[in-house]
C-alpha cells in the first residue's frame, strides 16, 4: 500500500469515528432537548463539513514545510519592513532565475475558514499565493516572476487572513536556459504532459512520450450503454488520440508524439515480473498495438504487442536514442505518489542505463501529492508556491518557469481537449464547490469543471532538478 493510500485510509477511519461521535451527540440532543434540533444540527454540520473541512489534508497545518535546498543555491540577504521586501546587496538578474522566499505564515481566525493568501505586488503586477486554512508554519513563496522588482526594492508582500512573521530567507538559482532545447516529456497518461509542462514543451524542440493508454475507470462511456470492456477500449483509444493530437496545439508535430499503449495502473505489476505480459484490468486486452495505431514512429514493442516491462524498457531506449533529448522531464517519485508515475520514472531511469544517449538535465514534476489534494492551492492563474514537503534529508532543487497570460489560456484550452478531463464531476462535488464558493470564498475558473483547470492553469510551471548522473546509480 502506498503512503498516500495509507494516509487516505487513516483519514477515512478518523472521519467515520468523528461521524459516529457526532451521531451519538445528535441523538442525545434529540432525546434530551428538542426532537427537531437533531436534524437541524445534522444539516448544519454537513454544510460546515463540506464548506470548511472536506479538504484531503493529511498533515497538521501548523507543521513547518521541511526543505533542504543543498549547497548550490545563492542566499542573498533580505529584509521585510512595513511589507516591503528588499535585498541587502544589489542583485544582477537575467530574468530566468528561480527565487524562493521562506516565511512563517500565521493564519488569523478568519484564515481558518477562508484560504490565507500572501499577496505579492509590484509595478502593477499582483500575484496571490494561497496556503492551507489554519496555516501556522514555515512556507515557501515563489518570487520568480518578480526578480526585477525585488532588485529595485519595489516588491510588496501582504498577508490576507494571515500574517508574515519571523525573518525572511531568500534562495536564488541560475538554471540553464530551457527554451529552444531538445526536450522530452515523459507522461504516464495522456494529459500528464499538458498538466505539468505545456508551457515548457511549447517553447522548446519537444517530444512527448506517453506510457499508458489510461483506459480504466470508463464509467462515463459505460453510461452510454457500452459493456465495461468495450467502454475501456474506447476510452483508451480516445486518450491515445489525445496524447498524439493535443500537443499540436503547442506546435509539437505528430511525428514527435509517441503513445506506448501499456495499461493503466499495471506498471507496478509489470515491474515486479519483467518478462510477463500484464494485460488491462478492464479492457479485456493484452496487446498494446490497439493503442499505438496513431504513432508515426516504429518501436520494438510493435513486433508482438506484449505488455511487459522488458518491452517497455526497449521502447523507451529506442525513443531516447531517436529523439536524443537534452532535457528530460518526468514525474518526481519523492513528491508524486501515483504508482504509474513512480514506475514511469523508474522505467526511464532503467532505460537510461542501456541507452547510448544521456540527457544533460533531468526535471521532475508532480501532478499529484501525498499530503494535499488541493495543491497548488488558490485560484487559477496564481503563482505556484512550493508544495508541502517534510523530508529534510533529501535535497530538492526547484526550477520555476513563468508562463505568459496567453500561454496560460492556451494551456487551459489544451486541457479542455483532453477527454478524461471533460466529464462533469459528480453532483456531490458540484454541491460542495457551490457551498465553498458561497461560504469559503473559493473561486473556480470558467474553462471547465475539472479540478485540474484550477490547479494546472497557473503563472508558473514548477519542476525539480535531478542530476543525470543519478540515473546511472
Amino acid at each position: 500500500m502506498s503512503r498516500k493510500q495509507q494516509l487516505l485510509k487513516r483519514h477515512r477511519r478518523n472521519k467515520r469515528l468523528a461521524l459516529l461521535a457526532g451521531l451519538v451527540v445528535l441523538v442525545l440532543l434529540g432525546v434530551l432537548v428538542k426532537g427537531w434540533l437533531a436534524p437541524l444540527l445534522a444539516v448544519l454540520a454537513w454544510v460546515a463539513h463540506e464548506a470548511w473541512f472536506a479538504d484531503h489534508l493529511f498533515y497538521d497545518p501548523s507543521d513547518d514545510y521541511q526543505y533542504n535546498f543543498g549547497a548550490q543555491a545563492l542566499q542573498p540577504g533580505v529584509t521585510l519592513t512595513d511589507g516591503r521586501l528588499r535585498v541587502n546587496d544589489a542583485l544582477a538578474l537575467a530574468g530566468s532565475e528561480t527565487l524562493i522566499l521562506a516565511m512563517r505564515v500565521k493564519a488569523g481566525w478568519l484564515g481558518r475558514f477562508v484560504d490565507p493568501v500572501v499577496e505579492i505586488s509590484a509595478a502593477g503586477q499582483v500575484d496571490r499565493q494561497a496556503f492551507e486554512r489554519g496555516a501556522n508554519g514555515l512556507r515557501y513563496l515563489n518570487l520568480s516572476s518578480f526578480g526585477a522588482a525585488l532588485s529595485a526594492g519595489d516588491l510588496q508582500l501582504r498577508g490576507r487572513h494571515c500574517r508574515l512573521v519571523g525573518e525572511p530567507r531568500l534562495w536564488l538559482w541560475r538554471h540553464p536556459e530551457l527554451r529552444n532545447r531538445r526536450v522530452m516529456v515523459i507522461a504516464p497518461h495522456a494529459d500528464d504532459a499538458e498538466l505539468a509542462a505545456f508551457g515548457l514543451y511549447g517553447q522548446a524542440d519537444s517530444w512527448i512520450v506517453t506510457l499508458t493508454a489510461g483506459e480504466i475507470e470508463a464509467e462515463h462511456y459505460q453510461a452510454m450503454g457500452m459493456p465495461k470492456a468495450e467502454a475501456a477500449r474506447l476510452k483508451g483509444r480516445l486518450r491515445a488520440w489525445d496524447s498524439i493530437a493535443v500537443p499540436a496545439w503547442a506546435g509539437v508535430a505528430q511525428e514527435r508524439c509517441v503513445q506506448l499503449g501499456y495499461f493503466c495502473l499495471q506498471l507496478p505489476a509489470m515491474q515486479a515480473a519483467p518478462d510477463q505480459a500484464i494485460g488491462s484490468r478492464e479492457a479485456d486486452l493484452a496487446d498494446t498495438r490497439l493503442f499505438r495505431q496513431y504513432n508515426r514512429v516504429q518501436l520494438p514493442g510493435d513486433a508482438d504487442g506484449v505488455p511487459s516491462w522488458n518491452n517497455l524498457l526497449a521502447d523507451l531506449r529506442a525513443v531516447l536514442e531517436l529523439a536524443r533529448p537534452e532535457v528530460l522531464v518526468m514525474p518526481h517519485p519523492a513528491i508524486d505518489p501515483h504508482p504509474d508515475h513512480i514506475c514511469s520514472q523508474a522505467a526511464v531511469k532503467e532505460a537510461l542505463h542501456g541507452s547510448s544517449w544521456q540527457p544533460e538535465l533531468i526535471l521532475g514534476y508532480a501532478n499529484h501529492l501525498h499530503d494535499n489534494d488541493r495543491w497548488p492551492m488558490g485560484d487559477a492563474h496564481a503563482g505556484v508556491s512550493l508544495p508541502p514537503f517534510f523530508d529534510g534529508s533529501q535535497v530538492m532543487v526547484p526550477c520555476s518557469l513563468e508562463l505568459t497570460p496567453a500561454t496560460q489560456v492556451d494551456k487551459a484550452m489544451a486541457l479542455g481537449m483532453m477527454h478524461d478531463l471533460q466529464p462533469a464531476p459528480p453532483f456531490k462535488r458540484r454541491l460542495r464547490r457551490w457551498l465553498q464558493q458561497c461560504l469559503a470564498g473559493r473561486r473556480w475558473p470558467p474553462y471547465g469543471e475539472n479540478e485540474f483547470m484550477r490547479k494546472a492553469v497557473r503563472r508558473h510551471e514548477l519542476f525539480w532538478i535531478d542530476s543525470p548522473s543519478r540515473s546511472k546509480e
